[in-house]
C-alpha cells in the first residue's frame, strides 16, 4: 500500500485523538447500569478502528467551512452506530465471525446475550448524542437524525445486511451485487459525509449533491477493496480470517468480475469520487486524499 502523504497522515491521527478521546469521556461516564453491559460497549468502541466514517464527517464538514469542534458529536454517533453494527454482523445467527480487528469479537469476549444488548445500547446511544450535539441549531440536528436513521435502517445498513444474508449461495448479478452495497456499506458512508456537511447551515444543493455523488461512489470502492482484501489480505493485518467470505459462498465483486476486473472497477470509482469534487478547491483535498487512502488501504 503507498505511504498516505503527510497531510492526510496528520489528519488521520488528529482525528482519531479528537473522536476517540470524546467516545472515551463519554463512554467512560458512570450511571446506575449495568457494569458488564458496559464494558461491553466500552470494548467495541474502543478496541480499534480505522475511524474511516468520523474521519469523512470531519473532512466534508472542512470542504464546506465549518470547524471541526461542530462535528465531532456527529463523527462519534456515526461511530457508535458503526460498532454497534459489526457486533451485530458477528453474531452466530449473522456472519459467525469469533475475530475482528486482530481479537474476539464481542460475542466471544462477553457473551451472545451481551452482546446484542451491547449493540442495542450504542445504536440508541447514538442518537441521544446527536439530539443534543453542541454547536448546532435543532434544525441541523433533526436533519442528522434523518440521515443517520435512513442510513441505519431498513432502506440503508440493515437492509443491506437482509440482502446479503439472502444471497448466500445465490448467484447474483453485478446491479444486484452493488445494490446491496449501496445499503449495506455505502449508505453509512454517505451519511458520514452528508453529516459533515450538515453542520454548514448554509451548505448549497450544489454542494451537498456533489458531496453525495463522492460518498456514495466512495462507499462502493470501499466494498470493492474489502472483497480484494478478503481474498489477497493477510489475517494479521486485515484483522479477520482471511477468505471468510469465499468461505461462506457469499458474492463478492472478484468472484463475479476476477480480482483483474474488479480492479478496473474499483479504478473507475475512485476516478468518480474524484471529479465529484471538482467544485470545490483547496478545502476538498482532504476529501480527495480519502478516496485515495479508502481504495489503496491494506486493511
Amino acid at each position: 500500500m503507498p505511504t498516505p502523504n503527510t497531510r492526510l497522515v496528520t489528519f488521520l491521527e488528529q482525528c482519531r485523538n479528537r473522536v476517540d478521546a470524546e467516545l472515551e469521556r463519554r463512554l467512560s461516564t458512570s450511571d446506575d447500569g449495568s457494569v458488564r453491559l458496559q464494558q461491553a460497549m466500552q470494548y467495541s468502541v474502543l478496541g480499534g478502528g480505522k475511524r474511516i466514517r468520523p474521519a469523512l464527517c470531519l473532512a466534508a464538514a472542512s470542504a464546506v467551512g465549518q470547524p471541526q469542534d461542530k462535528a465531532t458529536v456527529p463523527a462519534c454517533a456515526l461511530e457508535l452506530v458503526h460498532a454497534y453494527s459489526l457486533i451485530h454482523d458477528d453474531l452466530p445467527a449473522m456472519d459467525d465471525d469469533e475475530l475482528r480487528r486482530g481479537r474476539a469479537t464481542t460475542h466471544i469476549a462477553f457473551d451472545e446475550a451481551t452482546a446484542i444488548l451491547a449493540g442495542d445500547a450504542l445504536q440508541t446511544m447514538a442518537f441521544g448524542w446527536l439530539a443534543e450535539a453542541p454547536g448546532l441549531d435543532n434544525q441541523v440536528r433533526l436533519a442528522m437524525i434523518r440521515e443517520l436513521a435512513f442510513a441505519s435502517g431498513h432502506q440503508g445498513m440493515v437492509g443491506g445486511q437482509a440482502i446479503d444474508l439472502e444471497s448466500v449461495g445465490k448467484s447474483l448479478t453485478v446491479d444486484q451485487l452493488e445494490r446491496m452495497h449501496r445499503h449495506k456499506t455505502g449508505a453509512l458512508i454517505a451519511a458520514s459525509v452528508r453529516m459533515g456537511a450538515l453542520t454548514a447551515p448554509d451548505v448549497s444543493s450544489e454542494q451537498l449533491a456533489a458531496l453525495t455523488i463522492y460518498s456514495q461512489t466512495l462507499g462502493l470502492a470501499f466494498q470493492v477493496q474489502d472483497d480484494l482484501l478478503d481474498i489477497e489480505g493477510d489475517t494479521t493485518v486485515i484483522g479477520k480470517p482471511q477468505g471468510s467470505d469465499l468461505a461462506r459462498s457469499k458474492p463478492t465483486y472478484p468472484s463475479l468480475l476476477g480480482s483483474a476486473g474488479a480492479r478496473d472497477y474499483l479504478s473507475q470509482l475512485l476516478d468518480s469520487a474524484l471529479s465529484s469534487l471538482d467544485g470545490f478547491g483547496e478545502e476538498g483535498d482532504i476529501l480527495r486524499d480519502m478516496a485515495g487512502y479508502v481504495v489503496a488501504r491494506t486493511h
